[in-house]
């Protein structure tokens, strides 16, 4: 038995539009969340075409082996940081002439394992081994109108396509619960004697990896203990724990510090969701944010050629803001990042490009992040604090998060949670 994609109607309504308009076929990405059971798809979105590439496949015997991998795969790794946690890039889809009608599945496998690889390189979190490894791919014949579904498993390239089940559903983007926080980031990243002739970029993402693993192993607690995972996310039993982390001092030659408060988002479908679905999500947006707006200061410098300051000279870079625009007729919201200097029509522009969805500036919603998140760094000899889970510390090293669970109703939780192995702490409100 194949799996199930539950697809929100409006989805099937945007790939019935495209329009080939001469060029052999179009391709894109699917957009939604997993579960055990089956997968919800909210969103279609066609990979923007090259100029050159555009006139290539209006040849009447373009095939599909010239589809632009590349291009596709960096369409996807954009996509991917526009998604909140719990939403994930689900698969690929394809809408081809009938000339075409049978020569898909090749192109449409490469180009799904290709698209998984591209999103997987940078991440600071990976799968479990309970969570679904199948990716869809679909293929629409423009002039039948026929629709292809199968999977294939990501951890096995030489794995055999499944069929699947493609079920439409109305009112799917609104069946949502929206988990929103305000985290206080205060990442400290010591520099050893032979690290701190690594450029700023490496260095940072060394010290991000060693603090994910702190936030993915942190224990959670609600109402002051840790609740039962498998539990639904309002219900359930309270355990004991008495997990703690502690600091221990390391020699230095210098450090990076990353500093602020920044907004994480994360959403998951309201059919019965697990308290571990909820943190999961959470937990996923805070390490994504984080690294994609270092990812993006770092492009940034790179594209504007601004060296990086050398021996003891101090660095100091602000880190882009959070931009959510609400996906159109849904209660979920994506997102980008601005910097202050950036206009809004560029912002809106690269959703528009993005998610081939018409956005108006007044949509955007830039996060109030107060006190932006910032980067700094400085070579000196002090020593610094470093996270091990050896001993018991006097006073744990704590940050606070804020965290409103909401539906498409209202705010409907109430409790709170703290990672105390990750010196992080959840509040939970409801009005």
């Amino acid at each position: 038995m194949g799996r199930t994609y539950i697809v929100e109607e409006t989805v099937g309504q945007y790939l019935s539009n495209i329009n080939l308009q001469g060029k052999a076929f179009v391709s894109g990405l699917l957009i939604g969340q997993c579960s055990s059971q089956k997968d919800y798809v909210i969103l279609a979105t066609r990979t923007p075409p090259k100029k050159e590439q555009s006139e290539n496949l209006k040849h009447p015997k373009a095939k599909l082996d010239n589809l632009d991998e590349e291009w596709a795969t960096e369409h996807a790794y954009q996509v991917s940081r526009m998604l909140p946690g719990g939403l994930l890039v689900l698969g690929v889809f394809i809408i081809t002439t009938l000339e075409l009608a049978n020569d898909f599945q090749n192109a449409l496998r490469r180009l799904m394992f290709a698209v998984e690889k591209s999103i997987n390189r940078k991440r600071l979190w990976n799968f479990t081994e309970e969570e679904v490894s199948e990716r869809v791919t679909l293929h629409i014949c423009a002039s039948t109108k026929k629709i292809f579904c199968r999977t294939y498993d990501i951890h096995d390239p030489k794995s055999s396509a499944r069929p699947a089940d493609w079920k439409y559903q109305s009112g799917l983007s609104s069946s949502w619960l929206s988990l929103e926080c305000t985290v206080h980031i205060n990442i400290h990243i010591p520099l050893s004697a032979t690290s701190v002739s690594y450029t700023l970029e490496k260095n940072t993402k060394n010290g991000l990896t060693r603090w994910a693993k702190e936030i993915e192993n942190g224990v959670y607690l609600i109402n002051g203990q840790v609740k039962d995972e498998d539990c639904d996310l309002l219900e359930g039993q309270l355990l004991n724990s008495d997990h703690r982390s502690t600091a221990t001092v390391q020699i230095c030659s210098g450090s990076v510090n990353l500093k602020g408060a920044v907004k994480c988002r994360a959403y998951i479908h309201s059919s019965k969701p697990k308290v571990k679905d909820a943190v999961q999500a959470v937990k996923r947006d805070i390490l994504n944010t984080v690294a994609d707006r270092c990812e993006i200061l770092f492009e940034d410098l790179l594209l504007n050629e601004i060296p990086e300051k050398k021996d003891s000279e101090k660095e100091f870079h602000i880190l882009p803001h959070r931009v959510f625009v609400p996906l159109p007729g849904s209660t979920v919201m994506l997102c980008d990042y601005k910097f202050d200097d950036e206009p809004a029509e560029e912002i809106r522009d690269h959703f528009m490009e993005m998610l081939d969805h018409t956005i108006q500036i007044e949509d955007l919603k830039i996060a109030e992040e107060i006190n932006t998140a910032c980067m700094s760094s400085s070579m000196n000899s002090q020593a610094s604090l470093d996270n091990t889970d050896d001993e018991q510390p006097k006073q744990p090293i704590k940050t606070t998060m804020l965290l409103k669970i909401q539906q498409n109703i209202g705010v409907i939780a109430a409790f709170t949670v703290a990672v105390l192995a990750a010196g992080i702490s959840f509040h939970y409100f409801s009005d």
